[in-house]
């Protein structure tokens, strides 16, 4: 649609004309004197901002001249710049421009204009500039929506690679271009996805986690939803805030790693906890990965038998003989005080004080149902490991058994 004025007289259009050039230079200098943004530009930048100044009155006096026409103020006027610019300065600092050349051009209306035009030229000018503050807006929205995607497409990248347990060089390098090359204390959380348009899912994820002031990347895969949160040593209470977010069923919280880099593992945890979570259906929403690692092992995880094996199964092997044959006894005896005493010949005093120990060691309490569950599996787990695989020798200090795990890891002194 034409921005229609009245013409304005030969005169006035020859005297715009002729000052061309000394309105580029004065609005430079206006926003040279105006805006420290301005000053704190690197030249190269400053020069490209000059451009578009000087590209404005330009198509601001081809439209004086002919004010039947449509100007194409996003192509006339911000076509000068490359499409960096809109990194360089924003939007507003854009208006300020326009605000600059606009000034610039009211100041010397009495000079420019023949007598008679005064009030012509500035009503042009207000609304030419009116014109351009919009091509502007468009320009950045344009600018925005395209980053946008491309950041979308970068931000699904990374969660594919993480979710893979890729950190080569690709990876790392689009991982820095979101912002996340130094991001720390990482976990990845799974859950089923809500119904709906995949991207709308991923931009609420992004917004509940940006009014949460936390670091978010996210990606739908299939009926799944994985999000990585980044800088929360305990991601527990900002994924319950998060939760509604996420469709029906489990969500899973990966353990915490260091950085983005080392997110594979917390990722195989939480997808290996979102496909065992079915087993247990009283698991709090959200549920940290650890806390399923029964039904992760039932559901065929390496890496968390060999986690129960480490965290409960050793550390009890190796406390004594006396709390491992009370945690067997006491397991073994449906969990009585009075019945474990009697087995063991001890008092039930002692059969108590020992129990605390084996919390102490393991964290888990054998007199709570489902931590007793868990050490029970791993106890069993951990007979299994000491298969024919394993190598029995002698320890040359003590005579203690040694045993040799040839399948995951170093030896470990184990009482028998």
């Amino acid at each position: 649609m034409a921005v229609q004025h009245p013409r304005g007289s030969a005169a006035t259009q020859r005297n715009i004309e002729r000052g061309a050039a000394p309105l580029s230079t004065a609005a430079n200098k206006h926003m040279e004197t105006h805006y420290d943004w301005y000053r704190d530009l690197s030249a190269e930048d400053r020069s490209w901002v000059g451009l578009v100044a000087q590209a404005g009155i330009a198509a601001f006096i081809a439209w004086y001249r002919d004010p039947s026409g449509t100007p194409q103020l996003s192509v006339d006027v911000f076509g000068t710049a490359p499409r960096e610019l809109t990194r360089s300065i924003s939007l507003v600092q854009t208006l300020d421009l326009v605000r600059s050349v606009v000034d610039v051009v009211e100041d010397d209306v009495a000079e420019l204009a023949a007598p008679g035009d005064e009030q012509n030229l500035r009503e042009a000018v207000l609304r030419y500039s009116r014109e351009v503050a919009f091509a502007a807006a468009q320009v950045y929205a344009g600018a925005a929506e395209a980053r946008g995607a491309w950041d979308a497409r970068l931000e699904s990248l990374v969660v594919d690679a993480v979710l893979r347990g890729e950190a080569d060089d690709s990876m790392q390098s689009r991982a820095s271009a979101l912002g996340w090359g130094s991001v720390s204390h990482v976990a990845v959380i799974a859950g089923m996805s809500p119904s709906g348009n995949a991207a709308e899912v991923v931009d609420l994820i992004r917004r509940g986690a940006s009014r949460l002031k936390v670091e978010s990347l996210a990606a739908v895969q299939g009926h799944r939803l994985v999000v990585i949160l980044g800088g929360l040593e305990d991601p527990s209470p900002t994924v319950r805030a998060l939760a509604q977010f996420f469709g029906d069923g489990p969500i899973v919280i990966g353990p915490t790693v260091p950085h983005l880099f080392a997110a594979g593992r917390s990722a195989r945890a939480a997808l290996s906890g979102l496909s065992a979570a079915r087993a247990w259906p009283d698991a709090p929403r959200p549920v940290l990965a650890d806390e399923l690692l029964v039904e992760r092992v039932l559901a065929g995880d390496a890496t968390a038998r060999r986690v129960m094996i480490d965290r409960i199964y050793r550390p009890l092997s190796t406390a004594g003989k006396a709390l491992y044959e009370t945690a067997t006894t006491y397991l073994d005896g449906g969990g009585g005080l009075e019945s474990t005493a009697r087995v063991l010949f001890v008092h039930p005093n002692t059969v108590r004080y020992r129990l605390g120990r084996i919390s102490a060691v393991t964290g888990y309490d054998l007199s709570q149902p489902r931590e007793a569950h868990i050490v029970r599996l791993a106890i069993a787990i951990g007979r299994l490991a000491e298969s024919p695989q394993r190598e029995w020798r002698r320890s040359l200090q003590g005579g203690e058994p040694v045993i040799h795990d040839t399948i995951s890891g170093p030896p470990f002194v184990g009482t028998l």
